[in-house]
């Protein structure tokens, strides 16, 4: 990549930058002979005098740490009070705005789309991606505030804001960051992949054979599917659909007659991008219909017409506490979103008022809620030009790769033996999930000495084999108890397709939680062996999909440890019976032990860091919302603890906020692969202790759901994350900077220094490790 990138205010990221945005490294151990140091240590990448787990080295973004722990209890046995300290803690001035803080994250998103230094394809792709998290945004967050309002809620958020103020500040900031992915597209994008041989043209600008042509298809294939909804008294204004791309019309049937509004519904089981002749030249459905209209309205006048596009509300709820049947108020819940409250209109800026006003009327929106977009009004099927067969204007394809200790070509050492002579560590999308999780449980299911196999299920593929492997475990004669979330946002109807056809085959399915949602990603098999019944564990950052393993960067434990595997037992008898277990040997579950034992591990260093003694905090994850975890970690900077926070999105916490959080870092990774992981390290003294598990330091999180977060002990283990939090800390190409006001700037590189990017460097290991 070259090194110039145009500044922020030109719509792009600022200086020269090379950046690793990658997590672990795979594993370059074949041999399982226990004293091998680990499954992967990247020695290549690793520099043992600037580790990220140093609590001693000097970074020049922090000024000298100001010690202000009189009188400050840290200890594990009692909170320290907020007054504690010369600072409120509970100011809303040292947090920054949840939902604000999402949209910035989304800024960093579409900033991947307009960097000119990324394949053109890839830009594409981010435009795609940026309208589906929008999308989700608006259904979720701001039809959450939506509710709030309705409601009458006036309660402040931890910075200051009541729900109303929140909905006019994110309305105001998303609106300009449609503005600015119009412009990327209309601008940069649509012209650079004209330049490339790759044309999106006005239906105006073919030629009248290829008119022709196209009027022939319409009427054959997209006519028939077309149904105009008119608006008038003998016709109720029509339903509009979550998401859906409409084309409002006005038509008269006489010069001087009253105009008639109707709503005619873009197909979306029709190819968006409509291919002209046999070259790369597309032209969008929505155009090929507005400008065929006549073949719809035959004998009236056609005066005007407009685009529109409606986001509806997700956040349609029921009191699970006293709903009879689960399973029967997921199915509501399905149904009741498509006619849920109508959060956005999206339209053409020269729509005709009459149009805005109806549509305005008729969904209840206010002026604030309308947004006039230039050019398309949904991007999320520009993605399928990255289907192109362009190598030129795309990334290398990446294809995960063995796990060495798993891809041992022994035939007489299944993935047991592997993991009972040490544990395992997995890192996606650089190991295969396939040849880790998958074949886990796969051997599990067909091996004749596994008695037993539970499973938490939150999201999994549409055709997952894991769900296939459980399945052919119960016709195999094993016990099977699986957890299936039913409320799992946006995968309710996918995971009770799966949570009945599991039960179909006689398996133990428990349907979620009252009261919580089960987030965790957990399996246990139960073996039975020469020396007794042995417990074989796995305990990850990311979902069981197949899918999403590959384009997301997770880690996943494999272990034989007794005392984990009992953890798990505990908690697989909580989901199927009804006694919630607080107390675990060696897992941080919540809403258990694991609140608790973040505040005391952070208060242990701010300890150290008060006695004199190295103390330091490396924290991976995807949010930090909290309020309780942010005052934890300013009163370990205000002791001198030494933090660097790697969120991926939302943060609450304001970095290098002088007398509060000087010695406090907070990155944040955007590229290739979605960082997903969690990863937690604490210096205690040279006692380091590592951690990797399902959850955000997020208040849901903590208290609200069933998550696992699992020790990691083997020293080779706890090098290879101390390789992934030191190469995410160097990264120069993918990674950003905040500061005190919540703002982000891409990570710089030093004169001389040579560029790092984090997925290209464990790709590379990956690569290696297989050879």
């Amino acid at each position: 990549m070259s090194e110039e990138r145009p500044s922020e205010s030109d719509d792009g990221r600022s200086v020269s930058t090379s950046t690793t945005d990658s997590d672990e490294n795979p594993s370059d151990e074949a041999d399982t002979t226990p004293d091998d140091e680990a499954d992967t240590t990247l020695e290549f990448v690793q520099q043992r005098e600037f580790s990220p787990c140093d609590p001693e080295r000097e970074t020049d973004r922090r000024s000298d740490a100001v010690n202000t722990s009189d009188g400050v209890d840290a200890s594990t046995d009692s909170r320290p009070s907020d007054h504690a300290v010369d600072v409120d803690l509970s100011d809303p001035k040292y947090y920054l705005n949840r939902e604000r803080s999402e949209l910035a994250f989304q800024r960093r998103v579409l900033a991947e789309a307009i960097d000119e230094d990324n394949p053109l394809l890839e830009r594409v792709k981010f435009l795609a991606i940026f309208t589906t998290n929008l999308d989700d945004f608006f259904r979720k967050r701001v039809g959450g505030l939506k509710q709030q309002i309705a409601a009458g809620v006036t309660d402040e958020t931890p910075d200051g804001r009541t729900p109303r103020e929140q909905w006019s500040a994110v309305l105001e900031d998303a609106r300009a960051l449609f503005e600015r992915q119009s412009r990327c597209y209309r601008e940069a994008v649509r012209p650079a992949l004209a330049e490339a041989g790759i044309s999106i043209v006005d239906y105006d600008d073919l030629s009248s054979n290829e008119r022709d042509e196209i009027r022939s298809s319409f009427e054959s294939s997209v006519l028939p599917t077309l149904t105009p909804l008119t608006f008038d008294p003998a016709h109720p204004f029509p339903f509009i659909s979550n998401q859906s791309l409409s084309l409002a019309v006005l038509t008269r049937e006489r010069p001087n007659a009253e105009l008639t509004f109707s709503r005619v519904k873009i197909p979306r089981n029709q190819v968006r991008l409509v291919q002209v002749g046999t070259e790369t030249r597309y032209v969008l459905l929505e155009d090929i219909v507005r400008a065929n209209l006549d073949a719809l309205f035959p004998d009236v006048e056609i005066v005007d017409t407009a685009l529109f596009r409606v986001t509806r509300n997700a956040e349609v709820r029921r009191n699970e506490a006293v709903a009879e049947d689960l399973i029967e108020m997921i199915e509501e819940v399905i149904e009741e979103r498509r006619f849920a409250t109508a959060v956005r209109l999206e339209i053409e800026p020269d729509a005709p008022e009459l149009v805005r006003e109806i549509l305005t009327r008729e969904l209840d929106l206010e002026d604030d809620e309308v947004f006039e977009r230039q050019g398309p009004l949904d991007y999320r099927d520009f993605a399928t030009l990255t289907d192109l067969d362009r190598d030129d204007l795309t990334l290398s394809e990446w294809t995960p790769h063995p796990h060495p200790r798993l891809a041992s070509p022994e035939t007489d050492r299944n993935v047991f033996d592997v993991i009972r002579d040490r544990d395992v560590l997995v890192h996606h999308p650089y190991h295969s999930f396939e040849g880790t999780v998958q074949r886990f449980l796969e051997t599990a299911a067909n091996d004749p000495d596994v008695l037993a196999i539970k499973a938490a299920i939150y999201r999994t593929a549409s055709d997952s084999q894991v769900i296939e492997s459980l399945l052919e475990a119960a016709r195999n004669g094993k016990q099977v108890a699986v957890m299936v979330e039913l409320k799992a946002r946006f995968d309710e109807k996918n995971n009770l397709e799966w949570a009945k056809k599991l039960e179909e085959e006689g398996i133990h399915v428990a349907y979620g939680t009252i009261g919580y949602k089960t987030h965790t990603k957990t399996s246990l098999v139960v073996r039975r062996e020469a020396d007794g019944v042995k417990l074989y564990s796995h305990v990850g950052t990311g979902n069981y999909h197949s899918e999403t393993a590959k384009r997301y960067e997770d880690l996943g434990l494999f272990t034989a440890d007794r005392d984990i595997g009992q953890d798990l037992v505990k908690l697989f008898n909580y989901f199927t019976g009804h006694s919630m277990p607080r107390e675990y040997r060696e897992l941080l579950i919540a809403p258990g032990n694991m609140r608790d034992r973040f505040v005391e591990l952070i208060r242990a260093e701010a300890q150290r860091a008060r006695d004199g003694e190295p103390a330091r905090i490396v924290a991976k994850m995807n949010r930090l919302e909290d309020p309780e975890m942010v005052r934890e970690l300013y009163r370990a900077s205000i002791a001198g603890v030494d933090i660097d926070l790697i969120v991926r999105d939302i943060c609450r916490l304001r970095p290098g906020l002088e007398g509060v959080s000087e010695t406090i870092g907070v990155h944040s990774i955007v590229g290739r692969f979605l960082e997903h992981s969690r990863i937690w390290y604490f210096y205690a003294g040279d006692d380091e202790r590592y951690y990797i598990g399902s959850a955000d330091w997020m208040s849901r999180n903590l208290d609200n759901r069933v998550e696992a977060v699992a020790p990691i002990d083997d020293p080779g283990l706890q090098e290879t994350l101390e390789t992934i939090l030191h190469t995410l800390l160097r990264d120069t190409d993918n990674r950003w900077i905040m500061d005190a006001d919540g703002n982000y700037e891409p990570a710089t590189k030093a004169a001389g220094e040579d560029g790092c990017d984090v997925h290209e460097t464990f790709m590379r290991a990956a690569r290696t490790d297989d050879s």
